[in-house]
């Protein structure tokens, strides 16, 4: 998670948590177009765990580590678990707090006076191995389990890799050649409030929303349907969005 804006390297020594919150808060403007679940709910949950690392002396690397722990135990249970309600609610929780905890680290960053470019290519790459597996997972967990008599519909997750693996390299792809041209990325500050249309029409990208959908897994056919929704809403998304993605790169100063 990106943190804009000025926060002081260290807490004053009085300071308490909550007061650690409000300057986190009054710095972060957040990305520009964010979706609305990281947004409204894991923007502000990982300003919480960031600021009870802060005072807990942790580091950033620590905390992208036990975002890590969290994340690939979810995915883990996906592949190794027959789907039921009490796996989905596993999962669910298992992935929306290590999600939590990956907007944590930069905040933590931040407020220990920066980041480095270690830390930020562990978090790239914690990042990068959840999204190349977490569908994967799900796939080999229905094979497994036998669910489905259709072994077509296996590849709803296999499609839902691709898919995610592109848009996260896109994304990244965006930025780096947008820094390097001198344009603005999604993390510069513009002063100006994300506005809520942007942010809910990338909704179904979030993966916040992929985490809620897992809850699910205890009805077998209303979770493939929901989540194949998701599929082909952020299918959809990303064809549109590369079209836009193609012009505007093709506009960067040569």
């Amino acid at each position: 998670m990106t943190v804009t804006g000025t926060v002081r390297a260290a807490a004053a020594p009085a300071e308490s948590v909550r007061d650690t919150i409000r300057r986190l808060s009054a710095a972060q403007k957040g990305a520009q177009g964010a979706p609305a679940y990281s947004r409204f709910v894991n923007r502000k949950a990982g300003r919480v765990l960031a600021a009870l690392a802060f005072h807990a002396r942790l580091t950033p690397n620590a905390v992208t580590g036990i975002s890590a722990l969290f994340t690939f135990t979810g995915i883990a249970l996906l592949a190794l678990v027959p789907p039921s309600w009490a796996l989905g609610a596993a999962v669910t929780v298992c992935l929306a707090v290590g999600y939590a905890f990956d907007a944590a680290d930069g905040q933590l960053a931040r407020l220990r006076g920066g980041g480095s470019p270690a830390g930020e290519w562990l978090d790239h790459m914690v990042d990068a191995v959840k999204i190349a597996s977490l569908h994967l997972a799900l796939l080999i967990g229905l094979h497994r389990s036998g669910v489905f008599d259709v072994d077509a519909l296996l590849l709803v997750p296999l499609g839902f890799s691709v898919v995610s693996v592109v848009l996260f390299f896109a994304t990244l792809l965006n930025e780096a050649l947008r820094a390097q041209h001198g344009a603005r990325t999604r993390a510069t500050p513009t002063g100006e409030r994300p506005g809520m249309v942007r942010s809910l029409a990338a909704l179904p990208t979030d993966y916040g929303v992929l985490c809620l959908v897992f809850l699910l897994l205890g009805a077998p056919t209303v979770f493939l349907a929901a989540y194949g929704a998701l599929f082909l809403a952020t299918a959809g998304y990303l064809a549109l969005a590369c079209v836009t993605w193609f012009h505007e790169i093709g506009r960067l100063a040569p």
